[in-house]
């Protein structure tokens, strides 16, 4: 009798490498278009821009929504009910989101010793964005390590007051966008309030 996943990526990895290695490939390679145009100080198209954000999500979102022992989950990716996403590339586990960090950590400093970290807008908007995601990212991580050890209760407050912000942030910055008035907010609002927003999806 042919198993339900017979045929599928989690019994065939693509290329035979480990199940998210051709994400892992997809995601440097992207990722090196843009860093290296900003770098020579060159226009990126929107759409890598889009590209990247996207693969960046992929890497810092929280893909199971359930704490397993080690052992059962073991099992289960034995089994073939959940896949096996920890060593993409034949590297150690977060191996690739420390190179995403340290990629992008590394060109803000090339940028800051060049003295074009302040005055290209493009590069500065970047990386602003995606500082603001990984900085949510690494707020979840440390807000459930705590939850984890019963540091502190979990609660809904801190949450909730999360949500209000960023949603009327987001909005002020929303309201010109419709109705082409600025309502004498700071060009650089719009920024700060999308940032917020990429802070608020990578700590969810």
């Amino acid at each position: 009798m042919n198993s339900e996943f017979e045929g599928s990526p989690r019994s065939w990895p693509p290329l035979g490498l480990p199940i998210g290695s051709v994400r892992a490939l997809l995601t440097i390679i992207v990722m090196g278009v843009v860093i290296t145009r900003l770098a020579r100080g060159l226009a990126v198209e929107a759409l890598w821009i889009q590209t990247l954000l996207i693969a960046l999500a992929h890497y810092f979102t929280t893909r199971r929504f359930v704490s397993l022992p080690p052992d059962v989950m073991a099992r289960l990716e034995q089994e073939g009910v959940i896949e096996h996403e920890r060593h993409p590339l034949f590297l150690p586990r977060n191996s690739i989101r420390t190179l995403i960090i340290l990629a992008f950590a590394g060109l803000t400093v090339f940028l800051y010793q060049e003295g074009r970290l302040w005055k290209e807008a493009q590069a500065r908007a970047l990386l602003g964005v995606v500082f603001a995601y990984l900085l949510g990212a690494f707020a979840r991580n440390v807000n459930g390590w705590f939850i984890r050890r019963r540091v502190t209760p979990p609660t809904g407050t801190w949450g909730d007051i999360k949500a209000l912000t960023v949603l009327i942030v987001l909005i002020l910055a929303a309201i010109p966008q419709f109705f082409d008035n600025n309502l004498g907010l700071p060009p650089e609002f719009h920024q700060i309030a999308l940032g917020m927003m990429l802070f608020y999806y990578g700590s969810r």
